[in-house]
């Protein structure tokens, strides 16, 4: 049988060169070579192109034609060509190490700095992790707003693909849950697996979540209770009181409000950073979307208007002559209802609770982050963070296309592109 021998082959120099990977495997081909693996990496305007390839060794030499064509082919490119001997057992060992677990590890943050890659990669080192890849999923920025002090808007995520066994998976998620304290940077950790690319169902928290206010604090607010109703609610979210005790309390400071307030107030509803561009692009990979709240039906109903939501499940306010009575009709939702409907819906759509994402940020949320395949705490309190598998602080709930691997490139644009109208109200004139 004649010899092969396996070489790794680089090729690096300017991207501007067409039919390069034509041109290199039509010659490979008269020589009867292999590939073995191939990749290729282009930043600015140069090209990193790698190609694992075995060949017959000339007769005789332990040189190969092949790569002396190769070396000539690139001389008149003006490339860089180098090749290194891979010797059988070395092969056969990086062969075997596609069995070991694979992580994607996502970094979020606004403007990337040098310094969250030297904090995240070495933790990555210290807990026995290889870097297979790296992808950056955010679009370039340009250097008018990278010189801008400015960087509400601006948004940076790499993606990347990490082999191995760490030495604690979850101390090693704590380790970088430390870093998202002390730095503006979000480090997702998920283990790379078909549901992390086949999620179906997401359910959002409403208040602080999906709006960026706590609609009973608003109500409080017009009905001159704001200080005493914040008081508890703050209590609630922090988890030192129970969920259905505190909202039994602010609603009896309610009592009386007139419902002309709550319209009012539900119109002008502030919708979180990113999530009508996150939604309309769920819906677009066929995404099912709900809110589970603790808040109220009435307002949640505003946003599935708006938002194209199709579950919705909070408390149904109970009026008298148009007014508040202070109390709510049916169950009230806590934390533990929520994990409950999560299961439901899931059911209903038939998918696994491994293709459910869920996003909140307080305290009664934490039953139903535990509960899904991918739990986020959106901007929530330490506690919250903690018990989640994700944390996102420093962006938008876009930032979640992130973590599903979703480019910039591939996604619709930002609100009030007529393309994301269409997809959240199909039926609305533009």
């Amino acid at each position: 049988m004649p010899r092969r021998e396996i070489f790794l082959l680089t090729v690096k120099g300017e991207r501007a060169r067409p039919g390069l990977t034509a041109a290199l495997t039509e010659t490979m081909g008269k020589h009867n070579v292999t590939v073995l693996d191939i990749g290729q990496a282009e930043i600015h305007d140069m090209l990193s192109l790698g190609m694992l390839i075995e060949a017959p060794a000339e007769p005789g030499t332990e040189s190969l034609n092949v790569l002396k064509e190769i070396v000539f082919m690139a001389h008149h490119l003006g490339l860089t060509v180098n090749f290194t001997p891979i010797s059988a057992p070395d092969y056969e060992r990086w062969v075997a190490e596609q069995t070991k677990p694979r992580f994607t590890v996502t970094l979020l943050t606004r403007r990337l700095q040098a310094q969250y890659l030297a904090i995240v990669t070495k933790i990555i080192f210290d807990n026995n992790l290889n870097i297979d890849s790296i992808t950056r999923l955010s679009g370039r920025v340009s250097l008018r707003g990278l010189n801008s002090t400015n960087v509400k808007g601006q948004r940076s995520a790499l993606q990347f693909e990490v082999s191995g066994k760490p030495r604690n998976v979850d101390q090693m998620r704590e380790e970088l849950f430390k870093v998202s304290l002390s730095q503006p940077v979000d480090i997702a950790v998920q283990d790379d697996d078909l549901y992390r690319r086949n999620r179906r169902l997401i359910l959002f928290d409403m208040d602080s979540t999906l709006i960026q206010c706590e609609v009973i604090d608003e109500l409080a607010k017009k009905a001159n209770v704001g200080k005493q109703v914040a008081e508890i609610t703050e209590a609630a979210m922090r988890g030192e009181l129970d969920f259905k005790e505190s909202f039994k309390r602010r609603m009896r400071l309610l009592k009386g409000m007139d419902e002309n307030v709550l319209q009012e107030i539900a119109e002008g509803l502030p919708v979180t950073e990113g999530a009508p561009r996150l939604i309309a692009n769920l819906k677009r990979l066929g995404y099912k979307v709900g809110i589970l709240s603790g808040g109220f039906t009435y307002f949640a109903r505003f946003l599935q208007k708006k938002l194209g939501i199709d579950y919705v499940h909070a408390n149904e306010l109970d009026f008298k002559d148009g007014k508040l009575t202070g109390e709510v009709k049916g169950e009230i939702v806590d934390g533990n209802r929520k994990a409950e409907l999560l299961q439901e819906i899931a059911k209903k759509e038939g998918l696994s609770l491994k293709q459910v994402i869920a996003v909140g940020d307080g305290a009664n949320d934490i039953p139903m982050l535990k509960l899904a395949g991918l739990g986020v705490a959106f901007h929530a309190k330490p506690k919250v963070k903690e018990q989640a598998k994700v944390g996102i602080s420093t962006l938008g709930l876009d930032g979640i296309l992130y973590l599903l691997g979703v480019r910039d490139r591939e996604a619709l644009n930002e609100v009030g592109d007529e393309t994301i109208n269409e997809v959240l109200m199909p039926n609305a004139k533009l």
